[in-house]
């Protein structure tokens, strides 16, 4: 089953298929400031995945040396999705982007050590305090 994830304005859309591969949170300081929130929900799907609509690459080196492309709509600014430079088999689409509110919660919470303290998991979520190995 396709699922499709729009930027707000629309005209920047992913299309994977399937369910995700995983779901989790992210507490590090540069998802905060990418999001605008206090952490980022993602959930990763295998490709192949189809994009339609233009896109603005950013590029950020991550703290164990992975390079992430992130991609955002140049009209409304939404952060869309981004792969790992060197692995073309997944992508992580930002969950809200789905507009689904039955779509399924986080598993794993990553840089836990970043969490806002009023920041409650859901039950069953695993958290580590960095980004796991």
């Amino acid at each position: 089953m396709p699922r499709t994830a729009a930027c707000t304005c629309g005209q920047l859309r992913i299309e994977v298929d399937g369910g995700p591969r995983g779901v989790g949170i992210c507490h590090c300081l540069a998802c905060q400031q990418r999001t605008g929130s206090v952490f980022a929900a993602l959930a990763s799907f295998t490709a192949p995945f189809r994009v339609t609509g233009t896109a603005t690459e950013y590029v950020r080196t991550g703290d164990q040396g992975a390079r992430f492309r992130f991609r955002f709509c140049p009209i409304c600014g939404t952060t869309l999705f981004h792969t790992e430079e060197g692995e073309a088999e997944s992508v992580s689409v930002a969950v809200g982007a789905f507009a689904d509110p039955a779509f399924p919660a986080p598993t794993v919470s990553v840089y836990d050590c970043r969490r806002h303290p009023w920041v409650t998991l859901p039950p069953g979520t695993t958290a580590f305090d960095k980004d796991p190995p």
